[in-house]
């Protein structure tokens, strides 16, 4: 008698190596760049070149005590906040203009010329009128992850089909229930592209913000162990840094897994998936 194999029993079985190769897949690149650093390190004389145990071990010590709750938190959170920010006065400008061709005509040469403005030579002058605190420091994250949020917010409500807004239309589907079901949400891929690109900005932002004029906060933490040679010190702080984006993009993929469910499940289906 010939034994049979249960399709779901061996669905299981297939699971757990694809699992592991994708975790391996993963691992795989960190794992070969911390080696090779080791190898540069432990051969080298350079003193600004520590090995990743000492690395390792400064950071448990450093960022494990009052400087988590002092300057990565707080940090953290004017990350956040500016951010947030940035994406309410993008998707909300954007979504005005993008329905408007008379408004985005009035506004485009102002708000080219302002995108043209790099947001770090913006500091002095924020600093200037705001003064050194932490609306200045979020004043420099929204200056400058703000526009490509509100770019590709203008972009995919312009994109809008028209097929579509005519059968809103048709059924008398009218503001502001037309704006969230139809606008917002055909416009979502690209305000979402938007947001993700404003999220890395924000990072970089938040950190000069704090290199210029601050006395706290991870850039200052880091511009002030370089300044007294404390380079194992130093180069905590930037894996501390790289931890936060890395973190930050998960949980932001995840959002934007759930947000665009929908869209996802359109071209699997149109893929015939």
């Amino acid at each position: 008698m010939t034994a049979t194999r249960s399709p779901a029993i061996g669905r299981r079985s297939g699971r757990a190596p694809r699992g592991l190769v994708r975790v391996l897949q993963l691992l795989l690149l960190p794992v070969l760049l911390i080696a090779l650093w080791w190898v540069s390190s432990a051969t080298s004389a350079n003193y600004y070149m520590p090995t990743p145990d000492v690395i390792a071990v400064t950071f448990g010590e450093v960022w494990f005590s009052e400087r988590l709750f002092v300057d990565v938190l707080p940090s953290i959170g004017r990350l956040l906040l500016g951010f947030a920010l940035a994406a309410v006065l993008g998707v909300g400008l954007g979504v005005v203009l993008g329905l408007s061709p008379r408004a985005r005509a009035v506004t485009e040469p102002v708000l080219e010329f302002f995108r043209a403005v790099p947001p770090p030579v913006l500091v002095p002058l924020l600093m200037l009128l705001v003064g050194v605190n932490t609306p200045m420091k979020l004043a420099v994250i929204v200056s400058g992850c703000v526009w490509p949020i509100l770019l590709n917010t203008i972009e995919g409500v312009r994109a809008v089909d028209t097929v579509l807004a005519d059968t809103c239309r048709c059924y008398g589907i009218r503001r502001p229930r037309w704006l969230t079901t139809l606008v917002l949400r055909s416009a979502s891929p690209q305000i979402m592209a938007g947001l993700r690109q404003g999220l890395s900005i924000a990072i970089i932002l938040m950190v000069i913000s704090e290199m210029f004029a601050s006395s706290s906060g991870l850039g200052f933490t880091i511009v002030q162990f370089q300044r007294s040679f404390a380079i194992p010190e130093m180069w905590s702080g930037i894996v501390v840094l790289g931890l936060i984006g890395f973190a930050l993009s998960v949980l932001f993929g995840v959002a934007e897994r759930y947000v665009l469910g929908w869209y996802h499940g359109v071209r699997a289906a149109s893929r015939g998936e």
